[in-house]
């Protein structure tokens, strides 16, 4: 157990200073009674504690402590990787610590408490949701055309393993991101107001499409599509879905009353969208929106 240098920073410079560089791998944070004790009110009367200077502090500490869960999820080969449960700062019990440590008469250092954040989908939840396949869709792409094909892979990895909970949304634009060269995409054949360009991300409107024609089910509600400005290969005419990080987005809502599980895949030319839930999953017509 140790006190990180970030604390001893937070002595010598001002608070307002040390706060936009917060970084701590995710080990033990204590504080030294000398530490706290900076905390009081210097203008009135040290024993009152300056309560934004606390906030700022525990902003601080969350930024530091925080993990981000991660959902169960299955893997390339097909099998079931766990949950893993992430973290933060327990603010109420780093308040009620914090000003024991502070009003005692002895010195101390003060453990920095966590609380753990679970996960959305864990093991159990993820193969009930995977039993029963409610939807499948195909399309296909030339291999030869490497950039396009490298993007199409990218985008299925991004939306694979995506569950969407009764009544949520999903946004294609939101799960995939940004199509940019930083996040590994390459320049490959677009099409712009009706007319074939190149741009970065080029191939992707193909995972889009065959997405919602995959979801194309009584109990999803599509919110946004929109259509291609001229003809598309891979589908049938009035079939497809195109979208643009600062444009069309495609957005679906689940009106099932079981989550959905995205699976989603590209190898050897073909894209392929599957859909699944529970053995129990069932749309109450007029119930939802």
């Amino acid at each position: 157990m140790r006190t990180l240098l970030f604390f001893l920073l937070i002595i010598a410079i001002p608070l307002e200073e040390s706060t936009a560089n917060v970084n701590v791998d995710n080990q033990e944070i204590t504080l030294e009674k000398v530490e706290i004790q900076q905390y009081g009110l210097q203008t009135i009367d040290r024993a009152f504690i300056d309560a934004q200077k606390l906030e700022s502090l525990m902003d601080n500490l969350e930024d530091a402590i925080y993990r981000k869960p991660e959902n169960a999820h299955f893997n390339q080969f097909g099998q079931i990787v766990a949950e893993k449960p992430g973290a933060k700062l327990d603010r109420k019990q780093f308040q009620h610590l914090f000003r024991n440590l502070y009003y005692s008469e002895k010195e101390g250092k003060l453990k920095v408490p966590e609380t753990p954040v679970y996960p959305k989908v864990d093991t159990g939840l993820l193969k009930e949701i995977s039993t029963n396949m409610l939807g499948s869709y195909v399309t296909f792409y030339k291999q030869s055309n490497a950039e396009r094909s490298h993007n199409i892979g990218l985008a299925a990895e991004a939306i694979n393993n995506t569950v969407i909970f009764p009544g949520e949304t999903f946004s294609f634009n939101e799960v995939v991101g940004e199509r940019t060269g930083d996040r590994g995409y390459k320049r490959a054949p677009v099409i712009v107001r009706g007319e074939l360009s190149e741009d970065i991300g080029g191939g992707i409107c193909q995972v889009s499409s065959t997405l919602y024609n995959a979801v194309d089910l009584k109990g999803v509600k599509i919110v946004e599509r929109y259509a291609h400005s001229r003809r598309v290969p891979y589908v049938p005419p009035g079939r497809d879905a195109t979208v643009s990080w600062w444009g069309p987005d495609f957005v679906f809502k689940n009106l099932y009353n079981e989550p959905l599980l995205i699976r989603a895949q590209s190898v050897n030319g073909s894209m392929v969208v599957t859909i699944y839930s529970s053995e129990t999953v069932e749309y109450f017509n007029g119930n939802q929106d």
